[in-house]
């Protein structure tokens, strides 16, 4: 089932969103017919791990796509691509991933008529390291510094993990260039995080592909292992906001998680969604940590609703 926890005012219209994206969990299009690889049979969506996305740059609905890599002052390279012409939406991925992850989305915002911005994070993907720690201050930053080149004023954000934590760190340190944030299993301290998930079979072949398409990819095909070890660094630390830091927040947020995550402690997602001022929670059925390619249809609805609700 769906639960959804809602606190008041930009929550509260939330309501019909969720109970739209429950009907949705009872007619939608499996995540088999979605994908040209079939995904593992006789499994639950949330033991399955369906193929990555075909990259915007590849296929954007017919639109023309603009792509390039933004050159930092700290010396990384930041690749970016966009199309459409509508409200700007920014979609950050997850870690170890890379755009392409968070394309079938892309395509869906582009087809209801959004400009849609997608940014492999800093070391990731197509995008180099530069001399900064890696931090999500500092890919934050690279967001917003893609942004202002794309003479973007303000955009939605559609965060997947590290890529929702980002988009707690804009909502902290760039409120002025957001309009609101859909945070999707992300973490805002360490503890929140299951450290046994890289055992299971779906986090384990992720972490397989992650490496593959980092070859595939990165300008530097061989430096998997000293990019993994400047993540895990960064992870172990990272992030690390007080409860103050977070209540703090007055952006326009809702919570997302899969009702079998296997990486993010539920509690700990129920905890932010209560501590963020009038954030909403909702947990999608069926789904795990990768929730937008086990369940793509549902996923996409669900990010639909949210930016459709009107601003508070």
């Amino acid at each position: 089932m769906t639960l959804c926890f809602l606190s008041p005012r930009f929550a509260r219209r939330a309501v019909t969103a969720a109970l739209i994206g429950f009907a949705i969990t009872h007619t939608v299009v499996p995540a088999q017919a979605e994908t040209s690889t079939p995904v593992q049979q006789n499994l639950p969506l949330w033991q399955t791990l369906p193929p990555t996305p075909v990259g915007l740059e590849q296929d954007a609905n017919g639109l023309p796509v603009q792509a390039g890599r933004l050159r930092i002052e700290d010396g990384a390279r930041i690749y970016y691509a966009e199309a459409g012409t509508g409200t700007p939406v920014l979609l950050l991925h997850g870690g170890l991933a890379n755009s392409d992850y968070m394309s079938g989305l892309a395509r869906s915002l582009l087809a209801a008529g959004y400009r849609v911005i997608v940014v492999d994070s800093r070391g990731h993907g197509r995008s180099t390291l530069g001399k900064t720690p890696l931090g999500y201050d500092r890919m934050s930053d690279d967001a917003v510094a893609v942004l202002t080149h794309l003479n973007i004023d303000r955009a939605a954000v559609v965060g997947w993990s590290d890529g929702g934590i980002q988009g707690i760190d804009l909502a902290l340190r760039h409120p002025d260039r957001i309009t609101r944030v859909f945070s999707f299993a992300p973490n805002i301290t360490i503890d929140g995080v299951d450290t046994s998930a890289d055992r299971t079979p779906t986090v384990h072949t992720f972490i397989e592909r992650a490496a593959k398409e980092y070859a595939h990819l990165s300008h530097t095909p061989h430096g998997y292992k000293r990019f993994l070890k400047t993540v895990e660094g960064m992870w172990a630390s990272q992030p690390n906001w007080s409860d103050a830091q977070v209540a703090a927040i007055t952006t326009p947020m809702w919570v997302i998680d899969g009702d079998h995550d296997e990486m993010i402690h539920r509690p700990h997602i129920e905890h932010i969604a209560q501590t963020v001022p009038n954030a909403g929670l909702l947990l999608l059925p069926n789904v795990s940590h990768f929730a937008f390619l086990q369940n793509p249809t549902l996923f996409s609805q669900t990010v639909l609703n949210f930016l459709a609700l009107p601003t508070p």
